[in-house]
């Protein structure tokens, strides 16, 4: 399959076969978001693996978009390791941490297993609840898994705008 077939087809899983993803997988996961680009190449990713029942549980009281699956990933960036722009002091947590979870995202997809991008929890529950340390920043959040036999994509998936009303050459 080429890559923007694979585009394409991934979706936003929000229904999970309850089986545990063999550590193989995981491991090629894991190793798509170790080897994604990231500014400076000063990699400040710092990936939680959400996987013991103790943990997704808690997990679920940090978010009410855990959709059952059977694990996790809490993708970090470390703010005293991401890249600064000099001219506004931005620290680019939030994009080198997105760069790594789209790649893993994508890996995912490749080898039949879901995942749905998680924006929508709390900060505070989720470092207090995973003792994570004040300088990680808690980026998002991936449900990850088989998805069951009835997961189909959202009927918004397909609605994609038209390229020329979102790509612009030499101004706006």
């Amino acid at each position: 399959m080429s890559f923007i077939e694979l585009a394409k087809e991934r979706y936003s899983v929000r229904n999970f076969d309850p089986r545990k993803i063999e550590k193989d997988k995981l491991d090629l996961i894991l190793e798509a978001g170790r080897i994604a680009p990231t500014a400076a190449n000063l990699q400040p990713q710092r990936i939680l693996v959400v996987e013991s029942d103790k943990a997704v549980a808690k997990l679920k009281t940090c978010t009410i978009y855990s959709f059952n699956a059977p694990m996790a990933l809490i993708v970090c960036a470390d703010k005293n390791e991401a890249w600064k722009r000099k001219y506004d002091e931005k620290v680019h947590t939030d994009i080198d941490g997105s760069i790594v979870a789209t790649h893993m995202m994508l890996q995912a997809a490749e080898l039949g297993l879901g995942t749905t991008w998680v924006g929508h929890f709390d900060p505070e529950s989720v470092i207090k609840a995973f003792n994570i340390p004040e300088n990680l920043v808690p980026v998002c959040i991936f449900p990850l898994g088989y998805p069951s036999k009835d997961s189909k994509p959202n009927p918004n998936h397909e609605k994609r705008k038209d390229i020329s009303d979102t790509v612009f050459y030499n101004e706006f």
